[in-house]
């Protein structure tokens, strides 16, 4: 059975103006179809810049990677929200749509019923320093 994402001997070093950090050693899986995975770790241990790696935000130092799809859709919850704070959480939820030329009445209502999905519609017009973090993590 072939996997659909293939990591080989991944490593990820960062280097500051005193030390050189190594964030990954040598990481090597296989993921199958139908399987789950979970990264779990101590703060530090890597995990966040794998993900990094995986999803083209960050280059390992050495290692590769090879997914069996071509374009494959990888998405992660960053620790930091990207929210801009001088739009509210409704104009933050409509940004991409802005951006691809594609904030459509219809799209707009589309964002509008996951605000109701994920208990947000009280808060569309609020700016994000007035939500709690969770909620932040909702809105992106």
């Amino acid at each position: 059975m072939n996997s659909l994402l293939k990591i080989t001997n991944i490593k990820k070093n960062y280097v500051t103006d005193k030390e050189e950090i190594e964030a990954i050693k040598d990481i090597s899986l296989d993921v199958y179809q139908g399987e789950i995975l979970t990264l779990i770790g101590s703060s530090g241990c890597g995990k966040s810049s794998l993900l990094s790696i995986l999803s083209g935000i960050d280059q390992a130092s050495s290692g590769f990677y090879l997914f069996n799809k071509e374009n494959p859709k990888i998405g992660y919850m960053l620790q930091n929200d990207a929210l801009f704070p001088w739009l509210t959480i409704y104009q933050n939820a409509l940004l991409g749509l802005k951006i691809q030329k594609n904030d459509t009445n219809e799209n707009k209502e589309y964002v509008k019923k996951l605000f109701q999905k994920y208990k947000l519609e009280e808060f569309m017009d609020k700016y994000p320093h007035e939500l709690s973090g969770g909620m932040r993590q909702r809105v992106v």
